[in-house]
């Protein structure tokens, strides 16, 4: 099934409000931080799963039969919500992507949401707090932040250029990684949302991660996409189809790049 642009254009103005309240909410909570460990290595704030749920409070009043997949379920699983309606919509939703940086006080995270339509994101948007800077894209709509048109940039591999990798990678592209990080200056923000934003907006040439999971990385991709740039898995095969309602919170592997240089970005870490 297709959506029209109307019914587009209303589900991206839910996620930017849903976004925004919920990153209202995560700067009040930061004052206030009690941590837990989700697992050997994950960290779980009471903020978490309070923006969330105001998050998906805010879209169930928009779309009461749409479905969820998020991050904080029960007993430190997902959390996961068929629809029950005609129109087979998933929201997939990080309440606060860079979790470690929010429980240390880091004013470098994100939320993410994004919505999926037979097994892709039609509906994107990543808000950083800290910055005031909403980004948003769609299915047919250009990336933009807050309100203004951004694009990959067409910049080299170089010892200027930025590229994004993440915490924790697979050893199986050391080999690649020590290229990037001998021939760029590489960063890692600590949320790989936020950095999928940036190379939306021309910030970052690339960006790389082996260990994501859908809710950090759906909404980043297609703000990519619409903004003229590059997504695929790390061996460089199609990211897309990802059925959320088979999704069980495997981790998976993400390569971005701007359109011109992704043969050369995928060809390191597939070497």
């Amino acid at each position: 099934m297709r959506l029209s642009r109307t019914e587009i254009s209303a589900m991206l103005e839910t996620a930017v409000v849903a976004a925004r309240l919920a990153g209202q909410r995560a700067l009040e909570e930061i004052l206030y931080i009690r941590t837990t460990r989700k697992s050997p290595d994950e960290l779980v704030t009471q903020a978490d799963p309070i923006c969330q749920k105001v998050i998906i409070d805010q879209i169930k009043e928009m779309y009461p039969d749409h479905g969820f997949v998020a991050e904080e379920g029960p007993d430190g699983k997902m959390f996961k919500l068929a629809p029950r309606g005609d129109q087979p919509i998933w929201w997939v939703i990080d309440p606060i992507d860079g979790t470690n940086n929010f429980a240390n006080g880091v004013l470098c995270f994100s939320v993410s949401v994004a919505a999926m339509l037979e097994g892709r994101p039609v509906v994107g948007v990543i808000f950083d707090p800290a910055t005031e800077s909403m980004y948003t894209a769609a299915e047919d709509v250009e990336a933009q932040i807050n309100g203004t048109r951004i694009q990959v940039n067409q910049q080299e591999i170089n010892r200027f250029s930025c590229f994004g990798v993440d915490s924790y990678l697979d050893p199986s592209i050391s080999s690649g990684l020590k290229i990037v990080m001998s021939k760029t200056r590489f960063r890692c923000l600590g949320s790989t949302a936020l950095q999928l934003a940036y190379v939306a907006k021309g910030a970052m040439i690339g960006a790389v991660t082996t260990n994501s999971r859908l809710w950090d990385f759906a909404a980043g991709t297609l703000l990519i996409e619409r903004a003229g740039g590059y997504v695929s898995t790390v061996e460089g095969q199609s990211l897309y189809p990802i059925y959320p309602q088979e999704y069980e919170g495997q981790m998976l592997g993400v390569l971005a790049a701007n359109a011109v240089k992704k043969e050369e970005i995928q060809k390191l870490f597939r070497e």
